[in-house]
């Protein structure tokens, strides 16, 4: 398997001269993580055995959200805590796109579209929801951000895991759809009105020439597990997987795909220097939050899904299993787990102290 690691230490310099313009702070911070995560340059913790008393300093990774190597625990953790909100409903896939001719400017305010880009979202299932006839009230919704194909180009879009439910407070009734949501024409037209309107506000400057031919699409996800699965699996790991990398050599990289259309795996090749910035491109200003949720799914909400899973006799995907700890590090002598004592311990000091002596 490549590292991507190795791809930053190859290409880097590459990277640099032809895309150096384009590169900010973000761009730069991801590029050192992903390259000194679990390295001799990462910070190093230190584990004992209990039984064998042998002493190990292991790298640190580095926590980087668009790591490949990292936070697998965390994007296990949280779609535990949206399986946790199940609720006993038909749920549905909602994805928002961005057209092409707003992309330039969500490349230079990525903070700004992206963020108008998921409350729009959310605000035009809100209105649906309110004026739909069998509904008539507030609903819930997991929304993730999306900002490539999985070619890896540049393709903003928002996915949202929707109940087929709302929750009239007024009245404190709780109402169910099965089968259709809201129509997809509909929901786009509303989506561009509520999204080109935002962005006026912001200060946004929009292209003279706009698309009238808006992407907005529904369908059915059953219980909804699934289209968590889907939308979660990316979430904390980047946009590629390592074992997705097939080569890197000849000054390109090679790496496949599954075509969403055909369902079968494809490969691509490009430069080196192109394939970082693919990756690089998708990386999120600092702090922004991708994943959010809205309506009754808020996590302010949470004494309101227990008292609806108490009045609706609902356990939410009971045959799952429970939550998953964190793995254990085992003890290469005896492979007895081994209790952390001690973490950031700096490269330099490390390096210089026997593994024996760092506590």
């Amino acid at each position: 398997m490549i590292r991507l690691a190795e791809v930053i230490t190859r290409y880097e310099a590459d990277l640099r001269r032809h895309y150096g313009m384009r590169l900010r702070p973000q761009h730069l911070r991801a590029l050192a993580a992903i390259q000194r995560c679990r390295t001799p340059a990462s910070p190093k913790f230190q584990v004992v055995c209990d039984s064998c008393h042998h002493r190990q300093l292991i790298p640190h990774s580095c926590g980087h959200r668009h790591c490949p190597r990292c936070q697998q625990h965390e994007g296990q953790q949280w779609l535990e805590r949206q399986l946790n909100k199940q609720l006993p409903a038909e749920y549905f896939l909602l994805t928002f796109t961005l057209p092409a001719e707003l992309r330039a400017l969500a490349r230079a305010a990525p903070r700004v579209v992206y963020d108008l880009l998921l409350a729009c979202s959310w605000e035009t299932v809100r209105t649906f929801a309110h004026n739909d006839r069998r509904l008539r009230g507030l609903p819930g919704a997991i929304a993730v951000l999306h900002t490539c194909t999985r070619q890896l180009d540049y393709h903003p879009h928002v996915h949202l895991v929707v109940p087929g439910a709302a929750i009239d407070e007024a009245h404190r009734q709780w109402r169910t759809k099965r089968g259709y949501l809201f129509p997809e024409r509909a929901l786009a037209k509303v989506f561009r009105a509520k999204l080109l309107a935002a962005l006026a506000v912001a200060g946004v400057t929009l292209p003279a020439r706009q698309s009238k031919a808006w992407i907005a699409h529904c369908q059915s996800a059953g219980s909804g597990k699934g289209a968590l699965i889907y939308l979660g699996r990316y979430l904390y790991r980047g946009v590629i997987r390592e074992c997705d990398i097939l080569a890197c050599d000849a000054g390109t990289v090679r790496f496949r795909y599954r075509d969403a259309k055909s369902g079968k795996i494809a490969e691509r090749i490009v430069p080196g220097a192109q394939f970082l910035w693919l990756v690089l491109q998708h990386v999120l200003p600092k702090g922004f939050r991708r994943a959010r949720n809205f309506g009754f799914l808020h996590p302010n909400r949470k004494r309101l899904i227990a008292l609806l899973h108490l009045l609706l006799k609902f356990v939410p995907d009971a045959s799952r299993p429970p939550n998953k700890p964190r793995p254990s590090i085992p003890c290469p002598c005896c492979g007895a787990p081994m209790a952390i004592v001690n973490t950031r311990i700096a490269a330099r000091i490390a390096t210089l102290a026997p593994a024996s002596e760092a506590l």
